[in-house]
């Protein structure tokens, strides 16, 4: 008889977003009229970038030549597209990275569960509340959690809550030692940011402690504070004890055509059960070279093009086109009385529910009286309960429309 992975049944009845799609569909099929605008699931609208339209373009036309044509290219990735990310993203900004510390992937949310091939099982692993879902139900498909409370926690990991009264950043755990951190800033879902010194103290601590930072980077891109570091290599030390994720996802439009990139450093070590160290790289290299064919030569060319001049010019103005609804999202509601975080290094504002609604009373008011979907803060994790999470990824006319709407029916 074939038997099946019992830590899928210790998974919570939906994950956060299909069932944000189920209600959703529920209304708009009983109310077909609805003019529902979609301000939740992080999915960008503008098109590609016209420097990325036009290197795909031109990829596909060397496919139609036996001269040109690519076929199975390196797990890796391009060496040219690694040679470009290294030099534009990392030192640039005074990063040690080479080209050959970078892995090309079919996005980011994949890698963050990939990554943990290489790990063990008895790692204990510390993860923020509120908290992007996959890193936690990652974990659980990986049998590293036990099952759930009614909170929704799951035993087995060490919940770090970031809150108002600590500026939504993770603090450092003084009672108990964690063997792999995940980070992500600027956040999801709060759209907090964190300083040179608050990763740096992260940094501090993962080397006496020999642990692991997973650092999720995804929207480094929307950081408008020239102080605030957007890669965790700016951090003294951090070659030592950190893989970064990036994305070109939501800086370059590329939610539908797939392209992101882990960075391992050569110099970062696991330890295997017989004590010895042993590099990550080498172990990440070989999943990777086993379990991945690498990303369409098609999709590379296309991500190159974002270090071109005129990609750098255009992928600046879709970040700044979105920040712009950023800040429509929390100067409208801020006049609404409703109070927000978030949105101004990051595309996401994170609401306080009014009215002492929890999240999903709200989801479903805001649904039912404004046909607006946003994201219930309580999805997101037991310390997101009481919060909603706005997203700016949409048009300027839906994002304006929505916040009239809101705020007719909710201001205070």
């Amino acid at each position: 008889m074939a038997t099946i992975n019992d830590n899928y049944l210790k998974l919570k009845a939906g994950y956060l977003f299909p069932e944000i799609g189920r209600r959703v569909k529920a209304f708009a099929d009983a109310n077909p009229q609805a003019p529902i605008i979609r301000l939740g699931i992080g999915d960008v609208t503008e098109p590609l970038p016209a420097a990325c339209r036009e290197a795909m373009v031109a990829a596909v036309a060397d496919m139609g030549s036996r001269d040109t044509f690519k076929g199975y290219g390196p797990e890796q990735g391009y060496e040219w597209l690694r040679e470009k990310i290294a030099e534009h993203d990392f030192k640039s900004r005074g990063c040690e990275i080479d080209a050959s510390e970078i892995f090309i992937s079919d996005g980011s949310k994949c890698d963050c569960g990939n990554i943990l091939d290489i790990f063990g099982s008895d790692n204990t692993i510390a993860v923020t509340d509120p908290v992007y879902p996959v890193y936690v139900d990652t974990n659980v498909m990986a049998g590293h959690t036990g099952d759930a409370n009614e909170n929704g926690e799951y035993g087995g990991l060490v919940y770090l809550p970031i809150t108002a009264e600590n500026n939504f950043t993770a603090q450092i755990p003084t009672d108990k030692k964690v063997d792999l951190i995940y980070l992500c800033f600027p956040n999801n879902p709060t759209g907090a940011t964190a300083t040179k010194e608050h990763l740096q103290a992260w940094v501090n601590y993962a080397k006496a402690n020999n642990s692991i930072i997973f650092f999720d980077a995804a929207y480094e891109a929307y950081i408008t504070d020239p102080s605030l570091p957007h890669s965790i290599y700016e951090i003294e030390g951090a070659r030592d004890c950190a893989i970064e994720f990036r994305s070109f996802s939501k800086n370059a439009g590329f939610t539908g055509t797939r392209c992101a990139l882990t960075v391992v450093p050569k110099t970062l070590t696991g330890k295997a059960a017989d004590g010895s160290d042993v590099e990550i790289w080498k172990l990440w290299n070989r999943r990777q070279s086993t379990k991945f064919n690498g990303v369409s030569y098609i999709v590379q060319r296309g991500a190159e093009a974002v270090y071109s001049e005129a990609g750098k010019a255009q992928i600046q103005a879709l970040v700044n086109f979105y920040m712009e609804n950023a800040a429509i999202i929390r100067e409208k509601l801020t006049a609404a009385g409703i109070e927000v975080f978030g949105g101004e290094n990051a595309p996401y504002v994170w609401v306080k529910t009014p009215r002492g609604l929890t999240s999903w009373e709200f989801f479903d008011k805001l649904l039912e009286t404004c046909n607006v979907v946003g994201t219930p803060g309580s999805g997101f994790g037991a310390a997101g309960e009481g919060y909603f999470r706005i997203s700016a990824f949409n048009s300027r006319e839906n994002v304006e429309e929505a916040m009239r709407r809101i705020g007719e029916k909710f201001k205070v």
